[in-house]
């Protein structure tokens, strides 16, 4: 076992790393809300699942894309546009009403006022006709650079961010009911043409083009996959949705199906929802976002670190409860903070060795006396470790990161409260005893210190939480601990 807690240390930020994925292509799609409002707290969930799925896969031998759709096309963008149009009008002191199914939350009465400051009667001259258009496309551009703000601040970025308006203009959604029409499975039926996705399973058969000729969501959806799998030709896909989707799993399953594609190389993660509360208080919605509680204001409270770890901390198809004050606390009853602190710990102890003389090459690689796992708590550590490629390997293949946080938790725990704690295994000398323990007691323990710091800096990568190597605290502990 020693020798292969050493081999942490050969290795380094590759531990763990394997080839299960065989070099085949995968992409995650997540988030991808509609552009016509600030990201809400509920997206940040599927942000830190996306993106800490996608590392995960990577490490595991996958070649990763992550993607964003970009809903910038149909009814709910010209809701939007006939929302900031009467908005703008508002600001502009004439009378005008927002749609029924507008937007009517303060934010766009902001974008309104904004849009009359920087352009003036502009848009009026133009009339309705002309200046809803721009107005919508405004106003879409407008919200997907605040989107991409939002993923910035969680340290998320995207391969690509995908329009779906080019499905639109490239015609690529007519080809693709053409092809479907030409499998068997397109039906007309009262006007409409309907993808008669019953045929493969599903529960009813569903509109494709409105009777009116507009194409419906599902018809933008098969053309977008079929975008995925057969032109840009994806060994897998892992779309990542919210609860409210839940319905629309079984025919897009049907979808693929009915494109020639094996459904099983489309996997559909749903997360679950989420609440904020502080304490035992629920968090209000926000009079400013409308009817949500923006990611934004989430990250700027708790920080992107507390706020990725917190809603990676469960799994995906559980409800789940995020406080802000515990996320905030800095102390072991938070845990990414506990987490951070061990490895924070153990950089501190690696910097104390060598102030004492003891041979930490760049890197912090102990040199001395090899390793030696005899008393408990230092087996205990020794064989959590050496648990590491295999919860790499488990995790990546049930699509479950949120593992990684168990692992990292419990792996704190044994090093703080049976490992550093036990006076039996003090690592560096006293000072009042310079002899205790044996230096080559102490070389031994610095090199299961230093490889238990990789494997914690390892894990805080793949989920996207920085790896400090100081934390003021700490200093004052281990300095007395260490005299």
């Amino acid at each position: 076992m020693a020798r292969q807690v050493e081999r942490i240390l050969d290795v380094g930020s590759d531990y763990g790393r394997n080839t299960q994925g065989g070099d085949k292509t995968v992409q995650v799609e997540f988030v991808s809300a509609n552009p016509t409002e600030r990201l809400h707290a509920g997206s940040g969930r599927a942000a830190a699942l996306g993106d800490s799925l996608a590392n995960l896969l990577a490490c595991s031998g996958w070649r990763v894309e992550r993607e964003y759709l970009v809903n910038d096309a149909g009814s709910r963008q010209e809701a939007l546009g006939q929302t900031i149009w009467a908005r703008y009008q508002q600001a502009l002191g004439r009378a005008a009403e927002v749609p029924k199914d507008g937007y009517h939350g303060e934010y766009l009465t902001e974008f309104g006022r904004r849009l009359a400051e920087e352009h003036g009667d502009e848009f009026l001259k133009l009339g309705a006709t002309q200046a809803v258009p721009k107005l919508t496309r405004i106003g879409i551009e407008h919200f997907v650079a605040l989107h991409k703000a939002d993923m910035d601040a969680l340290g998320v970025r995207y391969d690509r961010w995908f329009r779906e308006q080019s499905l639109h203009d490239e015609e690529k959604i007519e080809q693709v009911v053409n092809l479907l029409q030409e499998r068997g499975f397109v039906a007309g039926r009262e006007g409409a043409v309907w993808f008669v996705s019953s045929a493969l399973g599903d529960d009813k058969d569903n509109v494709l083009i409105r009777s009116s000729g507009v194409p419906g969501y599902l018809a933008a959806d098969i053309a977008y996959h079929y975008d995925k799998f057969v032109r840009r030709g994806f060994d897998r896909v892992i779309d990542i949705w919210g609860a409210d989707h839940q319905g629309h799993v079984s025919r897009m399953k049907a979808a693929v199906q009915a494109l020639g594609v094996d459904p099983e190389r489309l996997t559909i993660i749903i997360h679950q929802l989420v609440t904020l509360r502080r304490g035992q208080e629920i968090v209000k919605l926000s009079k400013r976002a409308g009817n949500i509680v923006a990611l934004a204001d989430v990250i700027e409270e708790v920080g992107k670190d507390a706020f990725r770890w917190f809603f990676l901390s469960r799994s995906p198809d559980s409800h789940m409860e995020f406080d802000l004050d515990l996320a905030k606390k800095q102390s072991k009853e938070n845990p990414v903070y506990y987490v951070q602190y061990s490895h924070a710990r153990c950089a501190s102890i690696l910097r104390k060795a060598q102030e004492r003389g003891f041979a930490v090459a760049e890197g912090g690689r102990p040199q001395g006396a090899p390793l030696v796992l005899e008393h408990p708590a230092e087996l205990a550590l020794g064989r959590h470790l050496l648990r590491y490629p295999e919860l790499i390997s488990d995790a990546a293949a049930q699509l479950a990161p949120h593992h990684l946080t168990f692992y990292a938790l419990d792996l704190a725990n044994i090093l703080n409260a049976r490992f550093y704690e036990n006076s039996e295994c003090r690592v560096l000398p006293s000072e009042n005893n310079p002899g205790t323990p044996p230096r080559e007691v102490s070389e031994s323990r610095l090199k299961l210190v230093a490889a238990t710091k990789q494997v914690l800096e390892n894990i805080l990568g793949l989920i996207g939480v920085s790896a400090p190597e100081r934390m003021e605290r700490l200093e004052a502990e281990d300095d007395e601990a260490a005299g």
